[in-house]
């Protein structure tokens, strides 16, 4: 009978273990499940184009994100140093956000006479390309901001039109 007593013990400790085995799966599901709201906004490939006074740089912003307020999950479109300045004039008289600045206007680059190429330098475009990345990024990722028309159709559609109607966005 004390083999029986060993042998009863070795049982009751398997149940124990499959009794822990059965709440893994949960932690797994969570683990592999849908992540959290994530929203990513690349400012990338800046081109220079026209000539003159035409001469400007445009920006590629890249939209990814698994909010349900926005129509699209995935977008790219072109926008140049103005389209962000009209958004930002934007937010600041239809939503109630804290805009944070644009990187500066650059007035020293655009002076004659300087060795290099002033705002269309490599050197100036990368560091307005960031500071416009992280701009975005701030604006974007606030939910007043978020529901504003202006923000939508400067992230997904491929032009702004400045004569727009502002209105709230509704979730999908």
């Amino acid at each position: 009978s004390t083999q029986e007593a060993g042998t009863g013990g070795e049982m009751a400790d398997t149940i124990a273990d499959t009794r822990r085995l059965f709440t893994k799966p949960q932690n797994l599901n969570d683990a592999y499940g849908p992540p959290s709201n994530f929203l990513e906004i690349d400012v990338s490939n800046p081109e220079t184009i026209g000539v003159g006074r035409g001469r400007h740089t445009t920006y590629e912003v890249r939209l990814k994100t698994n909010l349900p307020i926005f129509k699209l999950k995935e977008s790219c479109v072109r926008r140049r140093y103005s389209d962000f300045e009209w958004l930002r004039a934007e937010l600041e008289r239809e939503s109630k956000v804290v805009v944070p600045p644009l990187p500066g206007k650059a007035l020293i680059r655009q002076l004659p006479f300087r060795g290099d190429d002033g705002i269309f330098d490599d050197s100036f475009i990368e560091e307005r390309r960031q500071g416009l990345e992280q701009f975005l990024n701030k604006v974007a990722g606030h939910p007043l901001a978020q529901n504003e028309r202006c923000l939508h159709m400067f992230l997904q559609e491929e032009s702004v039109d400045k004569n727009y109607t502002p209105s709230k966005v509704r979730q999908a």
